[in-house]
């Protein structure tokens, strides 16, 4: 058997990321794409603009390979947060568009680099911002799967949808009953061991 490239299931696993996230957006309108569902204001396009500008980063400018995207929310009196929410005049295809450019751009320097290439991380501290193309993907995936989950929650909020991918829930089969069952048996569990904790 032929030893795996390291780099396939960094792909893989990045890809699949990805693509969890941007399936988080289908068949949902403008208003509920960016709607705040957490106290913090998190919102399904928001993250996908997040993510962009992390791949853009991370697997961009820290190895001397800039994109040329323009990044108006990380330049000097941009708004706090701003890469975390949309404007009005910032369109789903705009923001999708810049993401499937960063993927491009991120799997160009994967496919260029050896995975132990060192970079610099423009935004950490100096004599600290050193890191290897190998740990900068992982930092990628990982964040991009975090912001998966995220989205897998608000979108659930939204409109009940579940699920990795639309081939794929990942959930245990059940109808609205069974669930609605389920989620009252687990309110239940915890109002009895809160009860516990106070006595």
């Amino acid at each position: 058997m032929t030893a795996p490239d390291p780099k396939d299931d960094l792909r893989f696993y990045l890809q699949s990321a990805r693509d969890a996230l941007l399936w988080k957006l289908d068949g949902l309108s403008e208003y509920d794409i960016r709607r705040p569902l957490t106290p913090t204001g998190t919102n399904l396009l928001g993250l996908v603009k997040h993510v962009a500008g992390v791949e853009l980063g991370y697997l961009g400018d820290t190895f001397g390979r800039p994109s040329g995207e323009a990044q108006p929310w990380l330049s000097d009196g941009a708004e706090e947060n701003a890469d975390m929410w949309a404007t009005a005049e910032e369109s789903r295809e705009r923001i999708v568009g810049l993401y499937r450019r960063a993927w491009a751009h991120s799997d160009a320097t994967i496919d260029a680099l050896a995975l132990d290439t060192v970079g610099r991380v423009p935004w950490w501290r100096s004599g600290k911002d050193e890191v290897t193309l190998h740990h900068a993907v992982v930092r990628v995936i990982a964040d991009t799967h975090r912001h998966a989950g995220h989205a897998d929650i608000v979108r659930e909020l939204i409109d009940g949808a579940v699920g990795m991918n639309e081939g794929n829930t990942a959930v245990a089969p059940g109808d609205s009953a069974s669930w609605e069952r389920h989620r009252n048996r687990l309110e239940q569990a915890a109002r009895e061991a809160g009860q516990d904790v106070e006595r």
